[in-house]
């Protein structure tokens, strides 16, 4: 078994490698792949130092699995070429995301659709992986007629210079600006480009993506995104309208047997999930779970997650398990 770490020193990739050692995922092979510029880099794992490797040096090395983290365009670009030496491609960009002729996998929720002629498969958007872990049951049991989700989302999920420009605000100090304005003591409601529609490309991703990923496109979803200044992982509020009743603590029961789903939920303790908690951790967190008392058949929740871990790179890993343990890794 070879494994790429493709975008081996961005902090996906990164974090793509703490989770390849948290998991202990077996393998003979570490390829670890970043751009020219980037190549001759060292990066250690396990204490073993390795030397980043250019793109179609990898590929000439045809991996079993490519975990990639490295942009859309270089995935357009390269993808394919892994994919066609054989590879398994799972990819962390937007790029493949919406390919009718690709997966779009949240194991827990869709790894079945799975097969082993799948050469390249995609990994969803951070905030629609954490809303939609806890939904089959709940869509299985009392059907999802309409999600309206605002997201929190923290600064990582732009990269390192979107956390270096807060850092540097909060210092005071002058740096390059990868937002239109401060992040830093203040929110905006704007995560990646604007659409004709008026709604962002961040937004449309959580509204196309859940319907591919639960198969079912009469749920109806609507979004807004927003990015506040914090580090640690996404928080979502979610309303959820049911086309049947449900009793609150059953449908609380049913998310907290889903595998990856924590429920932290008891506002009397002033218990409730918050990314200062799940920073570092594989979980989703979800609580101030309550009915809408404004309109039947709709609940509203608070979810939680790491955008770099089951957000991305956990996620990514968990589809690359998935594989093995399956056998659809030839």
């Amino acid at each position: 078994m070879k494994i790429a770490v493709v975008g081996a020193t961005g902090l996906v990739g990164q974090e793509i490698l703490r989770v390849l050692e948290e998991r202990e995922v077996p393998f003979d092979e570490l390829l670890l792949v970043a751009s020219a510029r980037s190549a001759g880099k060292k990066v250690s794992y396990k204490g073993k130092e390795y030397t980043v490797i250019g793109m179609q040096e990898a590929v000439d090395q045809a991996p079993d699995i490519a975990l990639f983290s490295a942009g859309g365009g270089t995935s357009l670009e390269w993808a394919p070429k892994f994919a066609e030496a054989g590879t398994i491609v799972v990819d962390n960009s937007s790029a493949w995301r919406m390919d009718p002729t690709k997966k779009l996998v949240v194991p827990e929720v869709n790894g079945d659709v799975l097969r082993i002629d799948d050469r390249i498969i995609a990994n969803p958007n951070c905030s629609t992986i954490q809303m939609v872990l806890p939904l089959k049951p709940l869509h299985a049991k009392y059907g999802i007629k309409r999600i309206v989700v605002s997201t929190y989302q923290s600064v990582t999920g732009t990269g390192k210079a979107a956390v270096d420009q807060m850092m540097n605000e909060r210092a005071g100090t002058d740096g390059d600006m990868v937002y239109p304005y401060k992040i830093d003591m203040n929110v905006l409601p704007h995560i990646d480009v604007f659409q004709p529609n008026g709604y962002t490309k961040e937004e449309m991703k959580m509204i196309n993506e859940t319907k591919k990923i639960m198969g079912d496109d009469s749920i109806e979803v609507t979004s807004t995104c927003v990015r506040i200044p914090t580090m640690g992982g996404h928080s979502e509020s979610v309303n959820i309208e049911f086309h049947k009743d449900f009793d609150l603590k059953e449908l609380t029961n049913l998310m907290a047997e889903v595998p990856g789903v924590v429920i932290e939920d008891d506002p009397a303790n002033n218990v409730y999930p918050m990314p200062l908690n799940s920073h570092g951790k594989d979980e989703v967190f979800i609580g101030r779970i309550r009915r809408d008392e404004s309109q039947a058949n709709t609940v509203n929740m608070w979810i939680v997650a790491d955008n770099l871990r089951k957000g991305a790179a956990t996620n990514a890993v968990q589809i690359a398990q998935y594989l093995m343990e399956h056998h659809l890794v030839y």
